[in-house]
C-alpha cells in the first residue's frame, strides 16, 4: 500500500477446523464474476478453507491501526501494524495464539526477521525514534523515519535495540543475509521526494543499505546509498507514476538477483556485489501499470511476477469498468543470462471475481507455494481476499483457489481486506487490515507437495529456494 504523509492514496474466534475434502483438479475455483458476497459474508472455493481467525486486539483494535506485512520465525508469525507488531504462535495452525504485542507507532511497520533480530520500517515522520514518539511533519528537519531493530531471542518480550534514519524513511525493506560480514543487510525502499522535505530531497534515485551486525545489532548503521536510476526513471508523463525511488525490492540471494518494483519501472538487479547493486534490465508498461508495487521470482529464477497497485490500495479496481489488465499482475519471463538477462512480458493475471464498488481491491503481497516443477502463488488482494493462482504457463495463468469476505460496508469504502497472504509450512496466513489474522488450509493435488516443505524462517521478500533447480 502506498500510503503516507507525502504519498498518494493508501494501504479471536475459531472459524472451524472441519475435516476437509481433498479437492480434485476439476473443482471450480472461482465464483461467478458478479456474485458479490454480502457484508462480512465469508466465501471460498471448495479446495480452500478457513481454519482459524483472531481479531485485532489491544492497542491495535481500532480502525486506523492497519495490519500490514508478515514475517515468520521458529513457528511464529510476526504481523506488522501501523501501531507496532504482534507475535503469534502458529505451531498449531488451527489454534494460533498471541505471544506478545509491541506498541511502537510508525506506519507502515513492515517487518522482516533474521535469527534473533526483527526489523521494522517507519515511513511516517515522527518526533523521534522511540516507541513513544508522536506524529511529526516531514518538513521538520528534526523529524525521524527509518529502520528500527528489535532483539526477539525471547519472542514473548521483544527488546528495542537500535534505529537508523534513512532518507525519505523506510516504506519497505528487504533483508539479505551477509554471513561473510557477520551481519545482515537491509535494502530500504522509499520514494516521493520534494524540495520542501529536508530529509527527502530530489532526485532520490537510490536505495539505502543498512548493515546490522549479528552480534552487536546496536551498532546498526547506514553503509551505502547506491543509485539505481542514474539517468532518471520513468518520467511519468503517461499512465504510469513518475519514478522517484522504489516501492519494494525482492531478493533471491542464492541467484544473486533482485527484482525491483519502482513506481514507474520494473527492474532486474545483479546483487553479486551486495554493496553495489547493478540494474541489468528495466521495463515499463505505460498502458496498464500505474504503480509498480512488488515482485516475486519463481523458484527457478526464470520468471518475475510484478504487481500493479493501481489507486494505491484504496480504490475499487476489481470490476468490469477497470477491466482485467489494470491493477493486476504482470508475468515476465527472464531470457538470456548474466548481463544479457532480459525481462520479457508474457501476460497479465487478475482475480476473475468482481468486487463491490465499496471494496478496495487491487494486486498486493503474496508468495510462492513451494511446489517443485510448478509456479503457484498465493496473493492478497485487499477486499478481493486471498487468491491462489498457477502461472506455470506464463501465457495462461489461472486461479485455482480463493477465500474472501464480503465488503466491510455496502454504503462506504472502508479500507480493509488482506494486506499480505503467504504460505508457510503447510498453511496460508493472511494479515487482514481490519479483521485481524486468518489461517487457511488449501487441499488440492496441485499444491499438496508443498505441505512437506518446511522453513524455520521465512521472509517473502528474501526468497529461499526449494527442491531441485
Amino acid at each position: 500500500m502506498n500510503t503516507g504523509r507525502r504519498r498518494g492514496g493508501l494501504a479471536g474466534a475459531l472459524l472451524g477446523a472441519t475435516a476437509l475434502a481433498f479437492a480434485g483438479l476439476g473443482a471450480p475455483a472461482s465464483a461467478q464474476q458478479d456474485d458479490i458476497p454480502d457484508v462480512d459474508e465469508v466465501v471460498h472455493s471448495r479446495n480452500m478453507q478457513p481454519i482459524a481467525h483472531l481479531d485485532k486486539e489491544g492497542p491495535f483494535a481500532g480502525r486506523s491501526s492497519f495490519n500490514t506485512d508478515i514475517a515468520f520465525t521458529r513457528g511464529h508469525a510476526v504481523v506488522g501494524n501501523y501501531d507496532g507488531f504482534t507475535v503469534y504462535d502458529v505451531r498449531k495452525p488451527s489454534k494460533p495464539r498471541v505471544v506478545s504485542q509491541v506498541l511502537c507507532p510508525g506506519g507502515q511497520n513492515d517487518v522482516s526477521v533474521s535469527g534473533d533480530l526483527l526489523f521494522l520500517s517507519t515511513d511516517y515522520a515522527r518526533t523521534n525514534d522511540s516507541c513513544t514518539s508522536e506524529p511529526s511533519q516531514a518538513s521538520n528537519p528534526d523529524s525521524w523515519e527509518g529502520i528500527k531493530v528489535f532483539d526477539i531471542s525471547d519472542l514473548s518480550r521483544p527488546e528495542y535495540v537500535a534505529s537508523v534514519r534513512t532518507d525519505c524513511g523506510s516504506h519497505t525493506h528487504t533483508m539479505v543475509p551477509a554471513p561473510e560480514r557477520e551481519s545482515v543487510l537491509l535494502y530500504v525502499s522509499s520514494y516521493s521526494p520534494a524540495p520542501e522535505l529536508p530529509n527527502c530531497q530530489p532526485p532520490h534515485d537510490k536505495v539505502s543499505i543498512v548493515e546490522v551486525p549479528i552480534d552487536s545489532p546496536q551498532d546498526a548503521k547506514l553503509v551505502a546509498t547506491p543509485v539505481l536510476f542514474p539517468d532518471g526513471g520513468n518520467p511519468g508523463d503517461g499512465y504510469s507514476r513518475k519514478t522517484t525511488g522504489c516501492h519494494d525490492l525482492t531478493a533471491y540471494p542464492e541467484k544473486n538477483l533482485m527484482a525491483g518494483a519502482c513506481m514507474g519501472d520494473g527492474i532486474l538487479v545483479d546483487i553479486s556485489d551486495r554493496m553495489n547493486p547493478r540494474v541489468i534490465d528495466r521495463v515499463q508498461d505505460n498502458t496498464n501499470f500505474a504503480f509498480w508495487h512488488s515482485a516475486t521470482f519463481n523458484n527457478e529464477g526464470t520468471k518475475v511476477v510484478f504487481t500493479d497497485e493501481l489507486g494505491g490500495g484504496g480504490m475499487p479496481t476489481c470490476n468490469a469498468e477497470i477491466g482485467p489488465e489494470r491493477g493486476a499482475n504482470g508475468i515476465y519471463d527472464l531470457t538470456g543470462s548474466g548481463d544479457d538477462a532480459k525481462l520479457a512480458f508474457r501476460s497479465y493475471f487478475k482475480i476473475p471475481r468482481h468486487q463491490a464498488d465499496t471494496e478496495n481491491c487491487v494486486a498486493h503481497n503474496g508468495s510462492l507455494i513451494p511446489v517443485q516443477g510448478r509456479d503457484i502463488m498465493v496473493q492478497a488482494w485487499y477486499q478481493g481476499g486471498v487468491s491462489v493462482w498457477d502461472f506455470t504457463d506464463s501465457d495462461r495463468p489461472k486461479e485455482i483457489a480463493y477465500f474472501e469476505r464480503g465488503p466491510l460496508s455496502d454504503t462506504q469504502n472502508i479500507t480493509g481486506g488482506s494486506w499480505s497472504a503467504y504460505y508457510y509450512n503447510g498453511h496460508i496466513y493472511s494479515s487482514d487490515i481490519q479483521k485481524g489474522f486468518d489461517v487457511l488450509d488449501i487441499r488440492d493435488r496441485r499444491t499438496a507437495p508443498a505441505k512437506s516443505v518446511i522453513f524455520d524462517e521465512f521472509n517473502a521478500q528474501t526468497q529461499p529456494s526449494y527442491g531441485r533447480r
